[in-house]
C-alpha cells in the first residue's frame, strides 16, 4: 500500500477517534464521579444531532450560523442532561449500581420517543459544514476537511478538560471525588452541586459530539444505540474515569478500524469487541485505570438469608401453578401464545439470575447463550432436517459450550469490567452470526422451522414450554438450596473469606457460568420453535438489556424475582407495544419501579407484605 493511503487512513482513523472520544469523555467523567453506567449517553449524542440540525436549518448555514448551532445544541443537551439528574439520577444514588443501570435505560426509551414524536421517524441528511466541504489531496487520495477540523476539534476538547480538570478548584474536586468520593462527602464536599455539575458536563460533550457529526451521517433514531457500544468500550479499554485512558483508546479503536476496513473487512463488526476483549483480559481495569476502580457491580444489600420457603408462600406457588395449568382452558388462542413467549423468557431471565443472584456476576452479553441455543436448534432443523425434539437438545449443549468458553474468561474479572466483557463476547457470537451469510442466513436469519404436528396445536405446545420452564427453574432451584448454591453466595458476599478457608471460588464460579448458559439455551430452542424463525437480533445488546430489565424489575435477592420480573416486563411490553409512543411509558415505568421499588416489585411485596401474611419468617 502507498504511504498516500497509509496516511490518509491514518487520518480518517483519528477522525473516527476524534468523534468516540468527544462522546466517551462525558461518559467517563459522568462515571468517575458519579460512579453510574450512564447508559442514556448515546441519547444525549442523539439530541445533539438532532437539536443542531434543527438550529442549522432555522438559523441559516453560514459560518456563524453552523458553529453557533453546534455550540447551541451541545449546551441544550447539557441542560437537559441537568434536567435528567435532578428528575431521575439524584434520588438512586445509593441504589445499586445496576438499578442506576436500569434507570437510565428507562430515560432511554424516554428521549427515544421524544424525538420520534418532534421529529418523526424519516431519517434526515444534514448540510455540509461551510468551508469546509472540500478536501484535502494527499499524494492520489483525498480526505475532507471536515475529519481535519474533527481532530483538532477533539485534541482542544481534551487540553480544555484537562486544564480544567488540573488547573482550577472545581478540577481539584471532581478529581477527588473520582478518587474517594466518600473522603471528599466527609471533607464537606457538596456532592449534589457537584453530580450535577459533572452531569452538565458530560452531557453537553455528548451533545457536542453528536452536533458535530450532523455533516457526516444520516440523523436517524437509532444513533443512540449505534453509538453507546463503542463508547462504553473506549471508556472500558481506557479504564473508567480516565480522561486520558478515553483519549488513548478512542485512538487506538479509531486507527485500528480504519486499516481494517482495507486489510481484513471481515474483521470490522467485531473488531472494537475483540480489543476491548483482549485488553479486559490482560490488564482488566483497562489501559490507564486503577485496580482498584474494578469493584462489584450490582451487589445489592443482603437484607435476609436465603431460607426454603414457608409453608404459606408453597401454597402461594401452587396456586401460581394451577393458573398456569388452567390458562388454556380459561384463556383464547391469544393468552396460549403469550403465556408460552412469558414462560421463554422467565426461563430466560432465571437463568441470568442464578449468576447474579447467587454470584454476584452481573452479565450485559446473556443474549448470547439464548441466541446461540436458538440457531444451534435451527441449523439442525434447516441442514439435517432433525425433528424438534431432538434438536432442542443442542440448545443446551450450544448455550452450555458459549458459557464455558466465555466464562473461562469473565469469571477472572469482576463489576463492570466482568459485565462489559461478557457484552464484548456476546457482540464477537452476535458478529458471527450476522456475517455467516451461507450458514446462518446472515440479516434475514434462519426461517420457516416447523413445530412436529403434535405442537402445532397451540395448547400441547404450552403445556410442553410449561413442563419444560417449571422443570429448569425448579433444577436452578433446588442447585441454589444445595451446597454449591451455598458456595456461590459464600463467594458473593465475602470473597477473600471464601478464598481463606479452601474454597476454589474460580472454578465455582465458572461451572455456574456454565450451567446458567445451558438454562438460556433452552430458553432459546424453545423460542425458535414458538416462532418458526430466529435472526442474529436475539443475540444483540437489546435482548440482553431486556433479560436484565427483568431480573432486576422482580428483584435479584429474591428467587421469585425472576420470575415475577418476567412475566411483569413480558406482559407490559406486550400491552403497551400496541400504541404508537409505546417507549416512553414503558420507560416511565422502570425508572418508577427503579425509584419506588429499590429491591424489585417481588422483594419489595415482600417487605411489605411478607411478614404481615406470614410468607416469611419473623427474625427474632
Amino acid at each position: 500500500m502507498a504511504y498516500d493511503q497509509q496516511i490518509v487512513l491514518l487520518l480518517t482513523g483519528l477522525a473516527n477517534a476524534a468523534s468516540l472520544f468527544l462522546v466517551a469523555s462525558g461518559l467517563s467523567l459522568i462515571f468517575g464521579v458519579t460512579r453510574i453506567v450512564n447508559f442514556a449517553h448515546g441519547s444525549f449524542y442523539m439530541l445533539g444531532a438532532y437539536i443542531a440540525f434543527s438550529l442549522i436549518e432555522a438559523i441559516g448555514g453560514s459560518v456563524v450560523g453552523f458553529w453557533g448551532s453546534v455550540l447551541l445544541a451541545a449546551l441544550a443537551v447539557g441542560v437537559i442532561g441537568v434536567i435528567v439528574e435532578l428528575l431521575i439520577l439524584r434520588w438512586i444514588y445509593r441504589a445499586p449500581e445496576l438499578f442506576q443501570l436500569i434507570a437510565t435505560f428507562g430515560v432511554i426509551l424516554i428521549i427515544k420517543d421524544a424525538v420520534q414524536w418532534g421529529w418523526g421517524v424519516e431519517e434526515a441528511l444534514g448540510p455540509r459544514a461551510p468551508g469546509l466541504d472540500g478536501a484535502v489531496i494527499i499524494g492520489s487520495q483525498r480526505i475532507s476537511e471536515y475529519d481535519l477540523v474533527l481532530i483538532a476539534v477533539a485534541i482542544a476538547v481534551l487540553v480544555a478538560v484537562w486544564t480544567v480538570l488540573h488547573r482550577t478548584r472545581w478540577g481539584v474536586l471532581v478529581r477527588a471525588a473520582t478518587l474517594d468520593r466518600a473522603m471528599a462527602s466527609a471533607l464537606g464536599v457538596n456532592q449534589k452541586l457537584l453530580f450535577t455539575s459533572v452531569f452538565f458536563l458530560g452531557s453537553f460533550l455528548a451533545g457536542l459530539g453528536g452536533a458535530l457529526q450532523v455533516p457526516k451521517e444520516t440523523i436517524q433514531l437509532q444513533m443512540d444505540f449505534n453509538i453507546i457500544a463503542e463508547v462504553f468500550v473506549v471508556v472500558v479499554v481506557g479504564g473508567m474515569g480516565s480522561l486520558g485512558g478515553a483519549f488513548l483508546a478512542a485512538l487506538l479503536i479509531g486507527v485500528l478500524k480504519s486499516f481494517a476496513t482495507v486489510y481484513v473487512p471481515e474483521l470490522t463488526l467485531v473488531l472494537t469487541f475483540l480489543i476491548m476483549a483482549v485488553v479486559l483480559v490482560v490488564r482488566p481495569w483497562g489501559l490507564l485505570g486503577r485496580k482498584e476502580s474494578a469493584q462489584r457491580l450490582g451487589e445489592a444489600a443482603i437484607d435476609k438469608p436465603l431460607r426454603p420457603p414457608e409453608r404459606r408462600m408453597l401454597w402461594l406457588y401452587a396456586a401460581v401453578g394451577l393458573f398456569l395449568l388452567a390458562l388454556p382452558m380459561i384463556g383464547g388462542e391469544f393468552a396460549k401464545i403469550l403465556g408460552v413467549e412469558i414462560l421463554i423468557f422467565t426461563l430466560l431471565a432465571a437463568s441470568l439470575h442464578f449468576i447474579m443472584g447467587s454470584g454476584g456476576m452481573a452479565s450485559f452479553g446473556h443474549a448470547a447463550y439464548f441466541g446461540l441455543g436458538a440457531y444451534s436448534a435451527a441449523l439442525l432443523v434447516q441442514y439435517l432436517a432433525l425433528r424438534m425434539e431432538p434438536a432442542l437438545i443442542a440448545a443446551p449443549v450450544a448455550g452450555a459450550a458459549a458459557a464455558l468458553l466465555f466464562g473461562w474468561f469473565c469469571v477472572r474479572l469482576s463489576g463492570v469490567y466482568m459485565a462489559m466483557l461478557t457484552m464484548a463476547f456476546a457482540q464477537i457470537a452476535w458478529s458471527v452470526v450476522f456475517g455467516w451469510d451461507a450458514l446462518t442466513g446472515g440479516d434475514d436469519g434462519v426461517i420457516g422451522i416447523r413445530r412436529p404436528d403434535w405442537a402445532r396445536n397451540a395448547t400441547a405446545f404450552y403445556y410442553f414450554t410449561l413442563v419444560i420452564c417449571l422443570a429448569g427453574v425448579a433444577a436452578m432451584r433446588r442447585i441454589l438450596y444445595a451446597p454449591f448454591g451455598y458456595t456461590m453466595r459464600a463467594g458473593r458476599d465475602s470473597p477473600l473469606r471464601a478464598d481463606a478457608i479452601g474454597i476454589n471460588l474460580r472454578r465455582h464460579q465458572w461451572f455456574a457460568f456454565t450451567l446458567s448458559g445451558a438454562f438460556a439455551g433452552v430458553a432459546g430452542g424453545l423460542y425458535l420453535f414458538s416462532k418458526g424463525n430466529t435472526h442474529p437480533d436475539v443475540l444483540a445488546i437489546p435482548q440482553s438489556i431486556d433479560a436484565l430489565l427483568m431480573v432486576l424489575m422482580g428483584g435479584v435477592n429474591s428467587l421469585a424475582g425472576p420470575l415475577v420480573g418476567g412475566a411483569v416486563f413480558t406482559w407490559l411490553h406486550d400491552e403497551i407495544s400496541r400504541f404508537e409512543y409505546w417507549r416512553w411509558i414503558l420507560g416511565l415505568i422502570i425508572v418508577a419501579i427503579v425509584i419506588l421499588f429499590p429491591k424489585g416489585i417481588s422483594g419489595s411485596l415482600r417487605d411489605l407484605l411478607g411478614e404481615r401474611l406470614g410468607f416469611v419468617r419473623r427474625e427474632e
